[in-house]
């Protein structure tokens, strides 16, 4: 069984937002398979599907960012799903805008969201699909992650979505060091 954990917060006045990255590329790919069908449960909402005859839990914490991981470490329990089995989509503010990369397990590297799951987890031993936002060293990093992306950048980001859909595909069935290697990005 898998867990796959987008990131982001709640709420309409965060859509389209840089810190919902991982919500809308979520969203997307579950658009894009015909996965629709959502329910609620423990401040979050989820889907649950068979995919290449494995179990997949398909996650969007409802907690805000800073709180994800009490959220993620329910679903976890409830499924007993090994930490290695969870795969985290979220925005990167340390990758340039659209860079892609990829991460078996690691530090937090700032990411609030990531710092609470690792907290509630009790470990770093879990897959990240890291997608650049870039950084606005000249705005507050608060505001810049919460700000809305220009028509330009959407754009940008909306041409990433056969590549995450790819990645996401492949990793119910390629070693995750070889999408790692295929698909992580140099922050050029």
């Amino acid at each position: 069984m898998k867990l796959i954990v987008a990131l982001g917060n709640p709420g309409e006045e965060y859509r389209n937002t840089r810190h919902n990255t991982g919500f809308y590329f979520l969203e997307a790919y579950l658009k894009e398979k015909g996965f629709t069908d959502w329910k609620k449960k423990e401040r979050a909402r989820y889907i649950e599907k068979y995919v290449q005859q494995e179990k997949v839990i398909f996650l969007e914490p409802l907690s805000f960012m800073n709180l994800s991981g009490e959220v993620v470490q329910a679903f976890q329990h409830y499924y007993q799903i090994p930490s290695e089995d969870i795969l985290v989509i979220c925005d990167d503010l340390n990758l340039q805008l659209g860079k892609i990369k990829l991460k078996e397990k690691g530090s937090c590297g700032g990411h609030n969201g990531l710092r609470n799951i690792e907290l509630h987890l009790k470990t770093q031993n879990y897959k990240r699909l890291k997608i650049g936002i870039s950084n606005d060293k000249e705005q507050n990093t608060i505001d810049y992650v919460l700000g809305k992306f220009s028509k330009k950048e959407q754009q940008q980001l909306e041409a990433l979505c056969p590549k995450i859909f790819e990645i996401l595909d492949r990793y119910f069935v390629t070693d995750f060091s070889i999408l790692m290697s295929q698909y992580s990005e140099k922050n050029r």
